[in-house]
């Protein structure tokens, strides 16, 4: 959803009463300065535009910007101006929203109030707008219902045979193709030929599949971006492609790589082997997590315990498994403790609908084809996280895990082992708008050395008095949870740094981007217990001084 209005309501102002009009806030110079200086770090223009019945005034923005944005826009409105009661998206309020697309009608699991994911009313909150969600798989086929939903991928098969392109790593994620011949990949397997399962490309159509164009599916965070990012070829792919894949596409760096321009909040894997989570694929997890990357798996279609069944088992990882149009579980998907929640995967008679290929070798014609396994289910709950994450920006992992399991809904049939419960869109992302704004306090001086530290659970806002001033905050981070944190100074010619440190006073990490600029830092922590780590902001140049020096630290855990 997008809006480009915002509501900005000063203490001053009065509703109408008894018969009195009512009393608006006069927009000052200073007033009106303060609210452009929140715009122009956000890269917008704000007019002013009428009065409402409450005194409160709407300002027009230059554009149309997602909510998300626009909400950041008025918290940051409200952080600089104390006379500002509240400030808000203006939202485009609509109809429950039915896509128009002509076998939006075969996707049952959407719609289904039994078995589906109850996507309509989700719909009407948010589409996905904003949000990168990373396909990690076979690569991607352009389809005519896909179109404009693609970034610039990358392919990180390593090994010539598997890629069936007769080349290594490259920046061209589009899928060849993987049939196979029996007996091809070894040991006998196949048990057959196997033609070229396009399984990228029907992911890639779950989670953002054009919607209301009037032509084939819909996708369920279909205005969400896909990174196509290649793992999968010939016979599979190896943990160190995919792991290397996940460092990427999260934001992280992998040697001889250009840099990802454009990081994924979503990491969708369905994909997997047997046995334990290895170093390799739990290290990168782990720092996709520290990136605020929200890394969902399949839990694999082998009807067995999900403990063994890697990435699925590794810590951090939201396991998915995968139930039919009756809400039991699939009879192949995997099952136990590990696993978070279920969503629509297809069993018997019924599978999930997307967009595919007819080749059965290389690539011919855009098709569509019904799929079912946990493959399909995991792409379901991606899109319900890219629609809370463009609901909410803020939401770290962890909250958004918490949350789907929080709202999702009983199982109406068996379905032991199949974690919290069938993933509801609807309550997932009104639950994610829901989520209580941190709690912002004042830094307390003195707090120049580690052992000065203010300790502090939510956000702050500080000061910078000298180019000789530093500040250090104490956070207590427990065990599983992610630490996000950034830095905005107030005023735009400022340059602060940002530091993270260990209780021994071992840095840990650091963000020193230029003036104008927010500084931001990402970390889990898998330990036992809970850590303690300091936050240090350090001045660079600019700004300095009761007014000139202030600036808000926003941390979520």
């Amino acid at each position: 959803m997008e809006t480009d209005r915002v509501i900005v309501k000063y203490r001053d102002a009065q509703p109408a009463l008894n018969g009195m009009a009512a009393r608006v806030a006069d927009t000052s110079t200073q007033r009106k300065a303060r609210l452009d200086r929140a715009g122009q770090q956000f890269g917008m223009m704000v007019r002013e535009s009428h009065a409402l019945a409450n005194g409160a005034k709407v300002f027009r923005l230059d554009r149309r910007h997602n909510l998300a944005e626009v909400r950041s826009l008025a918290t940051e409105m409200m952080m600089r101006d104390a006379s500002i009661e509240y400030a808000e998206p203006d939202r485009i309020m609509t109809h429950a929203a039915t896509p128009t697309d002509p076998r939006y009608t075969d996707q049952w699991h959407y719609y289904d109030t039994v078995g589906g994911l109850r996507l309509p009313a989700a719909w009407d909150i948010s589409t996905g707008t904003g949000v990168v969600v990373a396909v990690i798989d076979t690569g991607y086929r352009p389809h005519a219902d896909l179109s404009g939903q693609f970034l610039p991928g990358y392919d990180f098969i390593s090994t010539a045979a598997i890629g069936n392109d007769a080349n290594g790593r490259d920046s061209d994620a589009i899928d060849p193709g993987d049939g196979i011949t029996a007996g091809a990949c070894g040991g006998g397997q196949p048990f057959s030929d196997q033609p070229s399962s396009w399984h990228g490309t029907h992911v890639a159509g779950t989670v953002a599949a054009r919607t209301n164009n009037g032509a084939g599916v819909a996708g369920v965070a279909y205005n969400a971006k896909i990174l196509p990012v290649r793992v999968l070829g010939k016979c599979g792919g190896y943990t160190s492609d995919i792991a290397d894949a996940i460092t990427w596409a999260s934001g992280g760096v992998v040697a001889g790589v250009p840099a990802n321009p454009n990081k994924a909040r979503v990491l969708n894997l369905s994909l997997g082997g047997g046995g334990a989570c290895s170093a390799t694929m739990q290290n990168a997890i782990n720092g996709a997590r520290s990136r605020g990357a929200v890394v969902v798996a399949a839990a694999g279609n082998s009807a067995m315990d999900v403990s063994n069944a890697s990435p699925a088992n590794c810590a951090g990882v939201i396991a998915v498994a995968a139930t039919g149009r009756t809400g039991g579980r699939a009879r192949y998907s995997n099952f136990g403790a590990l696993v978070a929640v279920a969503a629509p995967g297809g069993d018997g008679a019924s599978g999930v609908l997307s967009t595919l290929n007819s080749g059965r070798s290389g690539p011919l014609a855009d098709t569509y084809a019904v799929y079912q396994g946990t493959s399909m289910a995991a792409p379901h709950v991606v899109g319900v996280a890219a629609l809370m994450l463009a609901a909410n920006t803020n939401l770290t992992p962890d909250e958004i895990a918490a949350r789907l399991k929080s709202t999702a809904r009983a199982f109406p049939a068996s379905c032991a082992g199949c974690g919290a419960g069938i993933v509801d869109a609807a309550a997932a992302v009104a639950g994610a708008r829901s989520i209580a704004a941190p709690i912002v306090i004042a830094e307390r001086e003195a707090n120049n050395t580690i052992a000065t530290a203010n300790p502090i659970n939510g956000s702050i806002t500080g000061n910078i008095g000298t180019t000789t001033d530093t500040d250090y905050f104490r956070v207590d981070l427990p065990a599983g949870k992610t630490l996000k944190v950034s830095l905005s100074a107030v005023l735009a010619t400022a340059n602060y740094d940002l530091y993270v440190y260990d209780s021994a006073g071992r840095q840990l990490g650091g963000s020193l981007n230029r003036a104008g600029m927010a500084d931001a830092i990402g970390m889990t922590y898998f330990g036992t217990g809970t850590a303690v780590v300091y936050l240090q902001v350090r001045y660079v140049s600019g700004g300095t001084g009761a007014s000139n020096g202030r600036y808000a630290l926003l941390l979520t855990r």
